[in-house]
């Protein structure tokens, strides 16, 4: 018997009758603690209607059928980075689901935007640091649509410290509930409808290659999504599943001015970078239309860097 053969085995000894699990020891099977919103920055993740400057999304060109009669969920799709993402995907053709937490008027945005573009698009809101709403996610969208081609993995969360001491247990759970639990739970929910052909995209961060001394806890969740991706790349590789990521720097949505950055730092958000600004969503989202097409067919396990210049290793 193969290895992979005794690993089947093994799992199925661990069945009951009719493949159901069995209880741990001690009673039935054990749930994870969820955490609530925590009162660190009570602003995030922020409102893009509401921001000063508006972030730039709108799709710089013209749509080629990339997409074409494919489906796709986008995490945290109402704002930023997602909002870009689903509106381009839906401009080349898909249709969307846009999840996202709470910002209805920023969903609302999105969601007439994309058919606007002459795609189906629904919104459902919702936190996906619960197992339970991430099935819910997955489940509306195959109800509504029947199928599922693509997964981004957008959604996350910041709270800036200057001192690792500073950090409380209840942030650090909620940070990486949101940004890693959450991948987990959806690429869990979407795997049985996720068929040869379909792909996987996350959202990493340059700080996961650099480092960020205010962002401990969401660098290490940064650098854990790196690591999912290659290992999730590995376990679906075989069934014509491809998995990548995405590496953004310094991009103005509305995560950093509703408290991901220190206020001081935000008039020069950006400047850092070798291009001397901060990016726009839409100059992000064709990263992911690339790598959720079969432009990307021989790429997986891989991670781009839109970051502004600055060069990393991986």
């Amino acid at each position: 018997m193969s290895g992979k053969a005794d690993a089947k085995a093994s799992k199925k000894d661990k069945k009951g009758k009719g493949g159901e699990s069995k209880p741990k020891k001690g009673g039935a099977k054990t749930k994870g603690a969820f955490v609530g919103k925590t009162a660190e920055e009570p602003r995030l993740p922020g409102h893009e209607s509401q921001m000063e400057r508006k972030p730039k999304w709108e799709p710089r060109y013209p749509g080629s059928g990339r997409l074409k009669d494919k489906v796709a969920i986008v995490t945290g799709a109402d704002s930023g980075i997602g909002r870009a993402v689903a509106v381009l995907f839906a401009r080349e053709g898909a249709n969307v689901c846009i999840s996202y937490l709470e910002e209805h008027d920023d969903a609302e945005e999105t969601r007439k935007a994309c058919e606007k573009e002459g795609a189906q698009a629904f919104v459902i809101a919702g936190d996906l640091g619960d197992k339970a709403h991430c099935e819910r996610v997955v489940a509306e969208t195959i109800d509504r649509f029947g199928r599922l081609d693509v997964l981004v993995n957008n959604a996350g969360e910041q709270h800036p410290d200057e001192d690792i001491t500073d950090i409380t247990v209840e942030q650090l759970q909620r940070t990486f509930q949101t940004n890693i639990y959450s991948m987990f739970y959806m690429v869990q929910a979407a795997r049985p409808h996720l068929k040869r052909g379909a792909a996987i995209v996350n959202c990493t961060s340059v700080t996961m290659y650099k480092g960020a001394k205010i962002l401990l806890d969401y660098s290490a969740t940064k650098g854990a999504i790196t690591a999912f991706t290659r290992s999730l790349s590995e376990s679906l590789i075989e069934d014509g599943i491809r998995v990548n990521a995405v590496a953004p720097g310094p991009i103005w949505t509305p995560l950093n001015p509703c408290g991901g950055q220190p206020k001081e730092k935000i008039p020069t958000f950006g400047q850092d970078t070798p291009m001397g600004r901060p990016g726009e969503p839409n100059e992000v989202a064709p990263s992911f239309l690339f790598l959720a097409c079969e432009d990307a067919s021989y790429m997986s396990g891989q991670v781009l860097h839109p970051n502004g210049g600055t060069i990393v290793n991986g």
